[in-house]
């Protein structure tokens, strides 16, 4: 694990809390990928097994190298897990970051769980890390996605065409979208008002 990101990372919200995925969880975590409904507008199902633990345990392992680092969303108070997001594409020398793979059981859609990880993680990179970009991408035809990231402050770069391969074999347009660090205390405060009008 590179020094920039410390292990075990626990972010804890007054919604959600973000603790590290471990071998140990997975199938819980699996049990959530189950809902055929989260899958619908995505590139990866990650309700199949055969595609879910190898990813998962591919990232665990890509943790030890600096890589990547995969997080689970717990309802804050009972500690069930309801989703998982990550930290990935990671450049400490480029003070850059990448925050994706992020999904949640649908009962959870819209209630501010995803705003306030959001703000956790993205609090975590600029302010603990001290990162200078954050950038997200999105499959370029999810527009739930695409309007997800906007909501939040992210600033649309453009389309990377034919840019990955998805499960499938169709090519896949990638948005990509960052937050930078002189946009960070901006994008702090709306995600914060956001919150508080809940």
């Amino acid at each position: 694990m590179t020094q920039w990101l410390q292990h075990p990372l626990i972010l804890k919200g007054r919604l959600v809390e973000l603790r590290p995925v471990e071998e140990e969880t997975l199938d819980e975590l699996f049990n959530v990928s189950r809902d055929p409904n989260i899958w619908r507008l995505t590139s990866v199902a990650y309700s199949d097994p055969a595609i879910f633990y190898p990813n998962f345990k591919a990232a665990l392992r890509d943790r030890e190298h600096g890589k990547v680092y995969p997080l689970l969303m717990c309802l804050a108070g009972s500690g069930q897990i309801i989703g998982t997001t990550r930290l990935l594409d990671i450049h400490p020398h480029d003070k850059k970051i990448e925050i994706g793979v992020t999904w949640m059981a649908c009962e959870f859609w819209g209630t501010g769980i995803n705003t306030e990880c959001k703000l956790l993680l993205l609090e975590h990179c600029f302010e603990t890390l001290g990162a200078n970009r954050v950038q997200f991408r999105a499959k370029a035809d999810n527009a739930r996605s695409r309007r997800a990231l906007e909501k939040i402050g992210a600033t649309f770069e453009g389309v990377m065409r034919k840019d990955k391969i998805e499960p499938n074999g169709n090519a896949r347009d990638t948005a990509l979208y960052s937050i930078v660090r002189e946009e960070w205390p901006s994008v702090k405060a709306q995600l914060v008002a956001r919150l508080a009008s809940r």
